[in-house]
């Protein structure tokens, strides 16, 4: 049986619905008197005058039961006290040290680099919106960041070129202080003790992943402050209308749900989790709308739509005019062209400097020459370049390309070549050539027509033929090239018909002729039958990771569109044909292609990464993530596993009630028919709190793409809410049968409070080495890692203390942090093809002389073979290792020196130099009696080459420069914490 509505009449209290996960707590009759003393359940004097003075359809008030006014605009002398006592420590936990470290931690090289592009200008792709990154932004360029340091790896250092790194840091680190006030007042506009509040205030204090994320230039910081400050507005606002109907639309009503509405938009700006934040205050939204809906006694259908109104204008139009914005700013700011063009559309990217095209012919003629652009991805231009495919025909290579460029160009011929009827007045002499058309009438090319696309720079024809491609290796896929050369007249695979889409096309012209922009059209293989197609799917190194062009059978609509860009022809007149160009999108068109092409993005970051994890692990703390490391030092992300714990088994406490109350419910046991008020109380307030961690918790189940520990974090801070909500319930609101309470006796209280929170700062302490960087010894480490899971490398850090004075900083960058097992093999070539040897017969190898007798020394080199861990190796453990590994060429320079007689000598600095064998790879009794000098290791060649010499015409290194840029598009389209030598985005 379904559990009945809740109603409202004057005479009656009717049973609340258990089933509810936050169920509003019933409300109770009193007689409106305003000569009343202020009791428990009735407002204050004051506001009895303002309740007065606002409109109401009855004489009765009613009020929920158990609810008392917890303005924070009440608290006490203590409150304050304790309030500003909290947020001095907060200073002190989350500034102490915040210069360490000082080079790039983690996804500091994101949200960093973002700052420079804001600073110049440059237009930038990020799956994230764009408040917090404006913020940082605006704290660097405070701070005097010109905007030049790159942020480009992890551990490169921000003194020497002078990075005001500790303000850009300053800012998230002031935003993770005021998550302490906004606890502390969160818990008391809930009806908290004042020792519960402190008690949740200072658990977020001593939260090590909590304090991690808040001293380093993230976006997690900004994203919990706005999180907390929508609870504590939509907290603060539930109470006024839960004071009853003569609260409604009060100043201090309208106050507190317009902040609601104003802390969401900023939430949301910040990282589309705020959603789900949305999500929450519109659960409770609706159930509050449900609720006056039944109460037909004080709320009429004309104020329940005023009620309504309120709510969309607050909590809908506010977020999301503040959302849009946000990105106004963003496009103010990002002007001009940048690394994140190739994500957005060429309207889009008409819109920044010096990206505007000027206005191109209208219509398209044989022997014009264009440019084609694929509709459906940000691949870009139809291109071929200088390089084969390795496989398959091995002929040219076709692919997607992002930028403009001379390599993109293509003259589009006829199936047949003009006649010539200036020699041959019978018509049977044509012009031969792809410039045959150059002084012809130009003939416009219309639907069905049949062309061929030259392509300019390298003299071959846009090719197709009955071979797979060598990366989509389907039957339904054919490989697509360029081939031919100067003077060859091509043949029937370099035939195409042009089939226009008049659904996609612009304009009844578009839809009968090929128009420049305004067509969308297909072009179909003739011989085979396929449409000229392409999708997501990069090539290799060979193809310098551009988008794959094929022909497919049957290929899918969009994949299979494309749209002429640019277009020329020697014989028409600029000033007498049609032009056209680009519409601007203006800023709505460009606001909702943003957010389309940041879905797709981030939906698209599927791929494993080496410290993600999935949701399930992250109520119990499995694993965190590796952020930075060097120096024998280490900052891991990693939550206070007692407070973790803790705020668990508070959500498990709060469920295993639910279900309780539910069973009691359907027995029949009366608790919701007007039953224990605490028991009510409890359900409602603490499910709210309950409710904020699951919708910030369970749809990340639904999220195919990477996650990690820290997007766990506003559910996290939900949870611990919840700690503090069950503490106050159980020391200060039950009432337990007999003489034995704890409501009594608050020293017992406060005592368990101090006792859990010192608890706290022990295990804080325990873990701070990894929140701040500090040095560490490999024992305390061992003795803190409770969980295999746990991957923090304690061999990162030294056995003693007193052995940090005595190590030397390193100069070659950070240690590894993209893997978690041991090290990789070598990579380079043998290096035996590299090394020039002197006669002798050392090593066993052929020598002969290099250099001259110098004080007594000969120069002369030998090879030797030696392992990862620098052991050498003899010629028969070389031998067994032919073909499972290859040899890294390393070069090294050894003094010895020499008497007369041949016999080795030592010199001042032999003890030194043995010093240094560590650093070396140097094993005892190599006699070396000098210092160690590593060359340059040479660049060896791994493969035959996948593509043939270039034409003498073409500036193939131009050409290969403008391609590799693929790879930094790529980097940078990837959100926080995609990798750790180069990071991701998120949602």
């Amino acid at each position: 049986m379904a559990p009945k509505g809740p109603q409202r009449q004057p005479s009656q209290t009717q049973p609340q619905p258990a089933t509810m996960a936050a169920q509003s707590p019933p409300r109770q009759q009193q007689q409106q008197s305003p000569q009343l003393p202020p009791t428990p359940n009735t407002p204050s004097t004051k506001q009895q005058d303002v309740a007065n003075a606002s409109p109401s359809s009855d004489s009765t008030d009613y009020t929920s039961i158990g609810i008392r006014d917890n303005s924070i605009t009440n608290l006490t002398t203590t409150d304050y006290e304790s309030l500003g006592v909290l947020t001095l420590v907060a200073l002190f936990v989350r500034l102490f040290r915040i210069y360490q470290p000082s080079s790039v931690v983690f996804d500091e090289v994101h949200f960093g680099g973002f700052a420079s592009k804001y600073i110049k200008g440059k237009f930038f792709m990020d799956v994230h919106p764009p408040l917090a990154k404006m913020l940082i932004t605006l704290a660097g360029y405070l701070g005097g960041f010109d905007g030049e340091f790159d942020f480009k790896d992890i551990g490169k250092d921000y003194v020497e070129p002078g990075v005001p790194y500790v303000a850009m840091r300053l800012l998230p680190a002031i935003m993770g202080v005021l998550t302490i006030p906004a606890m502390f007042l969160t818990l008391k506009a809930a009806g908290c003790k004042t020792t519960s509040a402190i008690l949740g205030a200072g658990l977020l204090i001593f939260e090590n992943g909590l304090v991690t994320q808040s001293r380093l230039i993230l976006l997690d910081s900004p994203l919990i402050i706005f999180t907390a400050l929508t609870a504590l507005s939509w907290i603060s606002f539930t109470n006024l209308h839960e004071l009853g109907p003569r609260y409604a639309f009060t100043p201090s009503w309208w106050f507190w749900l317009a902040s609601t509405g104003l802390t969401l938009g900023a939430t949301a700006s910040v990282k589309w989790v705020g959603l789900f934040t949305i999500a929450w205050v519109g659960s409770l939204t609706a159930l509050q709308l449900w609720i006056l809906l039944a109460d037909h006694k004080t709320v009429t259908p004309r104020l329940w739509f005023k009620h309504l109104f309120a709510r969309i204008f607050c909590l809908i139009v506010i977020p999301v005019t503040f959302y849009m914005a946000m990105f106004a700013i963003h496009f103010t700011m990002l002007v001009n062209p940048g690394d994140g063009d190739g994500f957005m559309s060429s309207e889009f990217q008409s819109t920044l400097n010096s990206k505007g095209m000027a206005d191109v012919p209208a219509d398209v003629a044989f022997g014009s020459r264009v440019s084609l652009r694929h509709h459906n991805t940000q691949g870009g231009y139809l291109h071929s370049h200088s390089h084969m495919y390795p496989t398959g025909s091995k002929q040219q290579q076709i692919t997607l390309y992002p930028h403009k460029d001379e390599n993109n160009v293509f003259l589009l011929e006829n199936q047949t070549q003009p006649v010539n009827w200036a020699v041959d007045a019978s018509g049977n002499t044509s012009i031969p050539g792809p410039l045959a058309w150059d002084r012809e009438t130009p003939e416009f090319i219309s639907d069905g027509s049949l062309i061929r696309l030259y392509h300019v720079v390298t003299d071959r024809r846009l090719h197709s033929h009955d071979v797979r491609p060598p990366v989509t290796e389907a039957e339904w896929q054919n490989e697509v090239s360029a081939y031919g050369y100067e003077g060859f007249e091509g043949d029937a695979n370099d035939l195409f018909r042009v089939e226009i889409i008049k659904s996609l096309s612009d304009g009844s012209a578009a839809k009968s002729r090929l128009r420049t922009i305004q067509s969308k059209f297909k072009l179909v293989h003739i011989m085979t039958g396929c449409v000229l197609f392409s999708h997501k799917v990069k090539l290799p190194d060979w193809g310098f990771e551009q988008q794959e062009v094929t022909c497919a059978k049957g290929g899918t609509l969009p994949n299979s569109v494309w749209y002429i860009e640019s277009n020329t022809h020697p014989n028409m007149d600029p000033s007498v044909v049609e032009k056209t160009n680009y519409r601007n999108p203006g800023f709505f068109g460009k606001f909702w292609e943003l957010q389309g092409v940041m879905w797709r993005t981030n939906a698209g970051l599927v791929e494993s990464h080496a410290w993600d994890s999935r949701p399930p692990s992250w109520p119990v703390l499995k694993r965190g993530i590796n952020f930075w490391g060097k120096d024998n030092r280490q900052i891991y992300l990693i939550g206070n596993p007692l407070i973790w714990w803790a705020s668990t088994l508070a959500v498990g406490v709060y469920l295993a009630f639910k279900g309780l109350a539910v069973l009691r419910w359907q027995r029949g046991c009366g608790d919701y028919d007007g039953g224990s008020v605490v028991w009510r109380r409890f359900d409602y307030e603490v499910g709210v709190c309950v409710l904020g961690w699951g919708f910030h918790y369970f749809p990340f189940f639904l999220m195919q793409r990477q996650l990690f520990l820290h997007h766990y974090f506003p559910a996290l801070y939900f949870a611990i809410l919840a700690v503090a909500q069950i503490f106050d319930f159980a020391t200060a609101r039950v009432v337990l049968p007999g003489q034995w309470t704890l409501k009594d006796r608050p020293f017992i209280g406060r005592t368990g409070a101090v006792v859990f929170l010192a608890a706290s700062v022990v295990v804080f302490g325990l873990y701070a080495p990894l929140t701040y960087g500090n040095t560490w010894t490999k024992g305390e480490c061992a003795r803190v890692k409770l969980m295999d899971t746990w991957d923090w490398d304690c061999n990162t850090f030294l056995d003693r203390y007193a052995d940090y004075s005595l190590a030397v900083p390193s100069a070659s960058g950070p240690a590894p942090t993209g893997a978690v097992a041991g090290p990789a093999p070598p990579v380079a070539e043998d290096p035996k093809m590299d090394v020039v040897v002197t006669t002798g017969g050392v090593g066993g190898q052929v020598q002969q002389p290099m250099g001259d007798v110098v004080s007594g020394g000969l120069t002369e080199e030998k090879i030797e073979y030696r392992d990862e861990n620098g052991n050498l190796l003899d010629e028969e453990q070389v031998k067994a290792l032919e073909g499972k590994v290859s040899f890294s060429t390393r070069y090294e320079t050894r003094t010895r020196l020499v008497d007369a007689q041949g016999n080795e000598v030592g010199y001042e600095g032999e003890g030194e130099a043995q010093g240094n064998e560590d650093a070396g790879g140097y094993g005892e009794g190599d006699g070396v009696a000098g210092t160690l000098a590593e060359g340059p290791e040479p660049v060896t060649d791994e493969g035959g080459e996948a593509s043939k010499s270039p034409p003498g015409n073409v500036d193939v290194a131009e050409d290969v420069r403008k391609e590799e840029w693929v790879e930094g598009v790529k980097a940078t389209a990837e959100p926080e914490a995609e990798g750790v030598a180069a990071t991701h985005g998120e949602l």
